[in-house]
């Protein structure tokens, strides 16, 4: 949580947080800030004091918001530090920060790197910047120490916020299914009114239509892929496809609230009409081994302990897992589950990054989604759900929605 990030920059050796960018799509600086409508801001924190928003003027009432200590980017007027550079761009910028600092009183330390913009000139400010402010030395981290860590556990209010993502995620999967269930059908493939086939990009289109009507976004996209491109894990579907009678489809939507906040991910494999017995056994044993999972879960057991059960309990079945393969493309092919946020990735991790801190601690969020894939016949599974670790030990889905893999159709 917030609370633990001096503690984390302690423990770490972290002097600053620089968190730049957008205060939307941009999560280090949604956590920080809030989010909201605040472009091109700067962030900074120093380890034990409050955090100072520097930010453009006319997004003021915006950024006041934030509950933050407010700074305008106009105090370091663009005109005077051009001329002071001698008319070099990134020099100037280079300028804003260290009087930015220097107004902080920060001229020495360490400094963790955050946020999300063109890295080729901001590489070429901070290279200035370390000209002009010898003592400080900016760092950024493949695996963070810092702000990962202190997301990884949410509060009472992120988790009702990824709840109710989940209800609206789950709105509009029962809304596909409806409307999938209501179409006409030609030589085992969905028609529309006119006659022509019912394509996935069309059911896409109208995936976002619905989130947006209710309140979200899908910025990563969804992926809804049928047949052979259903057995590979992150193929999101060929928007030209038709939809055909007893193929599996794997449907799997990872929304977030509208402007780039939290996420929820959500997965269930539908085949329209009828399945064939080995796509019936397939999801049954994915089904079987999800429950079994979700019945083993423990408080601040390490995420990866059920990556290693997942792959005994399909290798039981005789499929090749990652285990047992390293370098299989079918069988089960990926990782458990992942923590989920202001990202749909995040810490905990239960594959092969994970470390000893990616635990199911209280307060975490993560998904469950065990799956099985082979393109070779035509077919993939997977089910997920999203689930919340509480205090007392227990462990809560944030959504109910059926497993059902047949969707029988209603013409």
């Amino acid at each position: 949580m917030k609370s633990s990030i001096d503690t984390l920059m302690q423990t770490h050796n972290i002097d600053v947080l620089l968190v730049t960018g957008d205060a939307f799509h941009n999560p280090s600086m949604v956590y920080l800030t809030g989010g909201g409508h605040i472009t091109h801001a700067d962030l900074i924190k120093p380890q034990g004091k409050p955090a100072s928003l520097f930010c453009n003027s006319m997004e003021r009432d915006e950024a006041a918001k934030t509950g933050l200590s407010i700074r305008s980017h106009s105090d370091y007027p663009y005109k005077n530090l051009l001329e002071e550079s001698g008319g070099d761009t990134n020099l100037t910028l280079a300028l804003r920060y260290k009087k930015m600092f220097q107004d902080l009183g920060i001229t020495g330390g360490r400094i963790a790197l955050y946020g999300q913009v063109e890295v080729g000139p901001f590489y070429a400010t901070i290279k200035h910047l370390v000209d002009l402010l010898p003592n400080l030395t900016f760092c950024g981290f493949v695996t963070d120490p810092v702000l990962l860590p202190a997301m990884m556990t949410k509060d009472e209010g992120e988790i009702d916020r990824i709840r109710k993502v989940g209800k609206i995620t789950t709105e509009v999967v029962g809304r596909t299914a409806d409307f999938l269930t209501n179409q006409s059908v030609k030589e085992r493939v969905l028609i529309k009114k006119d006659g022509q086939p019912l394509t996935i990009g069309e059911v896409k289109r109208l995936i976002d239509l619905w989130l947006t009507e209710l309140g979200a976004e899908n910025p990563e996209g969804t992926i809804f892929a049928i047949g052979r491109d259903a057995g590979v894990p992150h193929s999101s579907g060929n928007p030209t496809d038709g939809l055909k009678l007893g193929e599996t489809i794997v449907f799997d939507i990872f929304p977030c609230e509208t402007g780039g906040g939290y996420f929820h991910d959500f997965t269930r494999t539908w085949s329209l009409g009828y399945a064939t017995d080995k796509a019936q056994e397939l999801h049954e044993q994915v089904c079987t081994v999800y429950h079994q999972l979700v019945a083993e879960l423990r408080v601040n057991a390490p995420f990866k302990r059920f990556q290693q059960r997942t792959c005994e309990l399909f290798e039981q079945y005789g499929h090749p897992t990652i285990q047992s393969q390293p370098h299989t493309d079918e069988g089960y092919v990926h990782s458990i589950g992942h923590g989920v946020g202001l990202r749909v990735h995040e810490m905990p991790f239960a594959g092969l990054t994970a470390g000893e801190n990616d635990i199911l601690a209280p307060g975490t969020v993560f998904a469950i989604e065990p799956g099985l894939y082979y393109p070779s016949r035509g077919m993939g599974f997977r089910v997920e759900n999203t689930f919340v670790t509480h205090p007392d030990g227990q462990f809560e889905s944030l959504v109910d929605f059926p497993f059902d893999l047949v969707l029988p159709l209603k013409s």
